[in-house]
């Protein structure tokens, strides 16, 4: 049998928008009425949990002794994951957020930090022979995927605590010439992320992005492949000269989600 659950209402001033406050209102409509038990762990979400990134967090916050709810597209990945609740979830299909969504609530009640980690990237020259499907599934998966994710979980965000990190990449802040999807999609993701810690300010909820350099993960070994470069060579351009470890960003976002010191923090591009 499903846990008791709390739906946290945004109050009559809250600015969430129509859509995502009639979508809550009708999930409550469907859920166990019994009395609520006290929360003691707080729950977080985080898209593609199944490696790198998503698996570093993912261990992060279950060490620390969360609720932690991850998804992915391959259920095999998600096999031997550590995460409490998993499930399968393309980001970019509204209908598989809001049933991984309604999953989440059934299981926790409320989403204290949401982590909008799923990503796909790739290269894309433009030219006339640009495939256009890839530049709209690279466009889907990184940004649709957050703005999904954000709008039917923002509603089950408490007031004053809760906290969204939107994983972005450096790309988001410059230019690489066959990178022009991913490059326009997390550019996009910046600036979703910076409107959007305006809109949930009154409610007190902090939305930042981090901006991760190239990060030792399955991702980026399929890149330098794909260009034909080495970890060594890519290490020379950075100053620290070595990639960043999944478990580093993994910190990051602790940090952003759990400390007081970041409270303050809302709308902001932290590179790593």
């Amino acid at each position: 049998m499903d846990p008791p659950l709390h739906v946290i209402r945004p109050s009559h001033h809250s600015p969430i928008c129509g859509a995502s406050l009639a979508w809550v209102v009708s999930l409550d409509s469907r859920m166990d009425t019994q009395p609520m038990k006290t929360l003691k762990k707080k729950t977080v979400l985080i898209t593609g949990g199944s490696r790198g990134i998503g698996l570093a967090t993912v261990l992060k916050f279950k060490e620390n002794g969360w609720n932690v709810a991850t998804c992915g597209t391959q259920e095999s990945r998600l096999k031997d994951n550590p995460a409490d609740l998993k499930f399968v979830c393309d980001v970019a299909n509204v209908n598989e957020v809001k049933n991984g969504i309604e999953k989440v609530a059934h299981s926790f009640g409320q989403i204290d930090a949401l982590v909008n980690n799923a990503g796909l990237a790739g290269s894309n020259p433009l030219s006339p022979d640009s495939d256009d499907d890839f530049w709209l599934r690279i466009l889907d998966v990184n940004l649709n995927g957050t703005y999904y994710m954000c709008k039917y979980s923002s509603p089950l965000v408490p007031d004053h605590t809760g906290r969204i990190i939107n994983i972005a990449s450096v790309l988001a802040l410059k230019g690489v010439p066959d990178q022009t999807a991913y490059c326009a999609a997390k550019h996009a993701v910046l600036g979703f992320t910076r409107a959007f810690a305006q809109h949930l300010a009154p409610r007190k909820i902090t939305v930042n992005a981090i901006c991760p350099g190239w990060v030792r993960t399955d991702m980026a070994e399929g890149r330098m492949k794909e260009i034909g470069i080495t970890e060594k060579d890519l290490s020379a351009s950075v100053p620290l000269a070595r990639f960043v470890e999944p478990v580093e960003v993994a910190d990051l976002v602790y940090f952003l989600a759990t400390s007081a010191a970041a409270s303050m923090i809302t709308g902001q591009a932290l590179t790593i």
